[in-house]
């Protein structure tokens, strides 16, 4: 089995959405090892010095115990534009390193430096190769309700009310005005915003 693994925001040397992390590493843990001693990862993570100020990328990297962590400075990846591919066979429902299935589809799409996929599940709208999305319908923000990952950051927004879900068919984009794509390294008011046409 992959490893898998965290993606942690630390902002100004301060751990980002821990609960909502804490959540999905321990039931990972419980569901696929049986481990069921629950873990706080704010009590293993040391923030070095050198990482105590600005935007870093934490990464956890597990199996049934903490593997590697890792802090990185974090630059955001421009996207000015979305493909469309189908992806009827990706089970990518626990966040596992391999990452294969999605590198071929990316792939096989050939997209430019600032493009990313957009991936269609049996016709229905999931995520993109590294982040959820939400797609405003003139009134609210939709987030599919079926992704290929249940992102921390996702959790987070429906707790907090500011998103919903619904099924979004691939057909039906026309319907919609603009979508976002946000993860735990990208807010939801900060994180790339795109017109609908810009999904091809």
């Amino acid at each position: 089995m992959s490893l898998l693994f965290e993606t942690i925001k630390v902002n100004e040397g301060a751990l980002q959405n821990i609960g909502y992390h804490n959540e999905r590493f321990n039931r990972s843990r419980e569901i696929l090892f049986g481990i069921n001693k629950t873990v706080f990862l704010e009590d293993i993570i040391k923030i070095p010095k050198e990482y105590s100020a600005g935007v870093v990328k934490c990464k956890v990297v597990y199996d049934d115990s903490i593997k590697g962590i890792s802090f990185a400075r974090y630059i955001a990846k421009p996207v000015n534009g979305l493909l469309l591919v189908e992806g009827n066979n990706i089970d990518y429902s626990y966040k596992y390193s391999d990452r294969s299935k999605l590198d071929e589809l990316l792939t096989t799409a050939n997209c430019s430096f600032d493009e990313d996929i957009l991936i269609v599940r049996n016709g229905l709208i999931t995520d993109t190769s590294y982040s959820n999305v939400a797609l405003f319908d003139g009134t609210d923000w939709i987030t599919p309700v079926s992704p290929l990952l249940a992102g921390t950051k996702r959790a987070k927004l429906l707790d907090e009310g500011k998103i919903r879900t619904g099924e979004i068919l691939a057909t039906e984009l026309k319907y919609y005005e603009k979508i976002k794509l946000f993860n735990a390294m990208l807010d939801f008011d900060e994180c790339p915003t795109l017109p609908i046409d810009f999904i091809s």
